[in-house]
């Protein structure tokens, strides 16, 4: 199976490093292709199904995944359709049709558009989950292994989590390089906690509604799997502020000449904030997952007007 992915780049951050006097890593999955981590997992499923015979995808997103399998499906020649919320931004739509594939704008949130693509998907068409699907975890673990090739060992990983597919993988790839003892700290925004609310309630829970502008990460409800790792990882939950984590991207964008959206911002915040969590420790990874469907404008408006609504 042929990779569609790329290997990213692996650097320290000396601003961060500075911040935190220790060393931090940025995993810089924002230049891939598709211009999120999703590609890894996502381009690994779309090849598994098309290989075995499908002649169409379809998929549901809240923007990432969707450029993903529209990135997928054209390098495959197989088409794609991808539905979307409306609360998804213009932007993404525009990338997703970029990639040659069929936008439908369906449902106020994911949940919704996911259970209208179920009904597109006929019998020869394979439904690439954005999330929840073991197929996926494996190649997001990829990631890691590059990690370790580079001879990088932190002694802890900080990720964004929406439905946790990045946190199925990040534990999948630390466990299959003998760092199964190396936490993790998952960070949501407000409105869109839904791991956290979780690990409160000691059991999956759904959220009611996503009022987050993070809407990539706007999963109701988490996958299991990653809910269930909270037994077998030593996992630590994070909720950031929408204004945090667009200040994170700005900031982000200023020290590395790199735009991100605020789901990675979530992540990216942890770090910038200087986080009670990264005080012990002495390396540090930031997975920077991306997010291609925002521009410097629209993160400079939300800054505005969250700092006017503060």
């Amino acid at each position: 199976m042929n990779d569609l992915h790329i290997k990213t780049p692996l650097i320290e951050s000396l601003p961060l490093s500075r911040l935190c006097s220790r060393p931090v890593w940025l995993k810089i999955e924002a230049v891939q292709p598709s211009g999120s981590f999703k590609l890894r997992g996502i381009g690994r499923a779309c090849s598994h199904y098309v290989t075995r015979g499908a002649t169409a995808l379809v998929s549901s997103s809240g923007g990432n995944a969707g450029i993903a399998v529209a990135y997928a499906g054209r390098k495959l020649s197989v088409p794609v359709t991808v539905v979307v919320p409306q609360s998804t931004p213009a932007r993404a739509v525009e990338l997703i049709k970029q990639e040659r594939a069929e936008v439908v704008i369906h449902g106020e949130s994911w949940q919704e558009a996911h259970a209208y693509a179920l009904e597109l998907a006929g019998p020869e068409c394979a439904y690439i989950h954005p999330f929840d699907d073991p197929l996926l975890w494996p190649g997001h673990a990829s990631l890691i292994d590059e990690v370790a090739e580079a001879g990088i060992r932190p002694d802890g990983v900080v990720i964004s989590v929406g439905g946790g597919g990045l946190l199925c993988g990040i534990v999948e790839g630390l466990q299959r390089n003998g760092m199964n003892d190396v936490p993790i700290l998952a960070v949501e925004t407000e409105g869109a906690a839904s791991l956290a609310g979780s690990l409160g309630a000691g059991e999956l829970i759904e959220l009611e509604q996503i009022t987050t502008i993070a809407t990539t990460l706007g999963a109701k409800k988490v996958a299991e799997q990653a809910f269930a790792y909270r037994l077998h990882h030593d996992l630590t939950s994070l909720v950031v502020s929408d204004l945090q984590a667009v200040n994170a991207c700005l900031d982000f964008a200023d020290d590395h000449r790199l735009l991100v959206e605020p789901a990675c911002g979530a992540a990216l915040a942890a770090v910038y904030e200087s986080a009670r969590w990264v005080h012990d420790k002495t390396s540090i990874l930031v997975v920077v997952c991306g997010g291609a469907g925002v521009t410097i404008t629209q993160l400079q408006k939300w800054q505005t007007d969250l700092e006017a609504g503060s």
